[in-house]
């Protein structure tokens, strides 16, 4: 979720918390029914797997779309707005509820950091592995991470996606 530090400031904690469960609620069916599996909520975070990077990318464009619609009937003050991070790789999960690695280091860091609401970047390594018969339009953006510049796939689903 995108604006934590605004809106608690503006609304108070309990507010966004009422919309961070909100957003979960919403979240899981919509993981899920891309074959994803919800690995945990930390705090306005969900993190997921799935089974290919197409799958997340399915289930991002799906979740925007979710929060889009729901926020046309809800007072500005209450809108979730979403940024998304998705890449691929080995990971260590050492419990049914937490999970460590590099993929997972990164997505978080393009979701959490350096998507702006409503974007759904993925690195490279995940896109390579996306079919080209789904028909997601990407453009091709030069991030800095860390002090390195690092390309990333910005998913253009607004038009024309498929989902």
């Amino acid at each position: 979720m995108s604006g934590f530090t605004r809106l608690a400031n503006t609304h108070g904690i309990v507010h966004y918390l009422s919309m961070v469960r909100r957003m979960q609620l919403t979240s899981q069916p919509i993981v899920e029914s891309y074959g994803g599996e919800v690995v945990k909520f930390e705090a306005d975070n969900c993190f997921a797997i799935f089974k290919t990077p197409g799958d997340a990318i399915r289930a991002s464009i799906s979740l925007h779309l979710a929060m889009d619609s729901a926020n046309l009937l809800t007072p500005d003050e209450l809108d979730i707005h979403l940024s998304c991070g998705i890449d691929h790789g080995e990971y260590l999960m050492p419990h049914a509820f937490d999970y460590f690695g590099a993929p997972v280091n990164r997505a978080s860091k393009l979701g959490e950091d350096l998507a702006e609401p409503g974007q759904i970047l993925v690195t490279p390594e995940a896109m390579a592995l996306v079919s080209e018969e789904l028909g997601f339009k990407s453009e091709t953006l030069e991030l800095e991470v860390g002090g390195e510049v690092i390309p990333v796939q910005s998913i253009q689903y607004r038009r024309g996606a498929q989902v």
